[in-house]
């Protein structure tokens, strides 16, 4: 189903992505980020719901859509490695340093901090070639929001 989205996504020299791909392509990681635990919660999934829904303007219809094709294409995507460094090929700085924030606010959603999830936040800000400091600085935004 999302195999030609994947294909262009991991090509050698991707284009940019339309703003619906990039959506879809972000949303994607975040569900990538909530299920790392094996414990993919109905708050995760509310979370990112609330994310989308004000990054993007969407309604609850649009909203939970946009998740359920995230989370499928999650689930065909390659590896993470591959996968966030397709996106930084394709998403602009700006967007990728607020979607590290976003992904600190799925960690969180379920009020713990799971190592596997924590880690996959710093690799995936890494290969989204987001700075160690924009990375700290989204991380501590989110936790002092509380």
């Amino acid at each position: 189903m999302f195999a030609d989205f994947v294909k262009r996504l991991t090509q050698p020299t991707p284009e940019p992505l339309p703003d619906e791909d990039a959506r879809l392509a972000l949303t994607a990681l975040l569900v990538r980020i909530a299920r790392s635990d094996n414990d993919y919660s109905a708050g995760e999934r509310e979370r990112i719901d609330q994310i989308t829904a004000r990054r993007y303007g969407l309604g609850p219809g649009a909203t939970a859509a946009l998740r359920a094709e995230a989370e499928a294409l999650e689930a065909e995507a390659p590896d993470t490695v591959r996968f966030t460094r397709a996106i930084k090929d394709a998403v602009p700085y700006e967007e990728r340093r607020a979607v590290v924030q976003a992904l600190w606010q799925v960690v969180l959603a379920d009020g713990a901090r799971a190592q596997e999830e924590d880690a996959l936040v710093r690799m995936a800000a890494n290969f989204l070639g987001i700075s160690d400091r924009d990375s700290a600085l989204a991380r501590q935004a989110v936790d002092n929001s509380g």
